[in-house]
């Protein structure tokens, strides 16, 4: 997932994916935890994922603080 695809989706959109990648990360740790998870890798990009999504939702919040700051 890259960036510059998050930035094209709208905010309601990512709040919805950054729930779902966090219940993704959470079954991930589960799995491996009790042996069950094939792709150890898989925790990695899930929780790569989710901080892009993360990081996206709060450039948008700090640049709509600021917009509101200079009216």
């Amino acid at each position: 997932m890259k960036a510059k695809d998050l930035r094209e989706r709208t905010t309601e959109h990512l709040q919805e994916l950054e729930k779902t990648l966090g219940r993704e990360v959470f079954d991930a740790k589960f799995k491996n935890f009790t042996n069950r998870l094939n792709d150890t890798a898989a925790i990695r990009k899930a929780r790569r994922d989710l901080a892009r999504v993360k990081t996206v939702l709060q450039q948008r919040a700090t640049e709509s603080a600021a917009a509101e700051g200079n009216k």
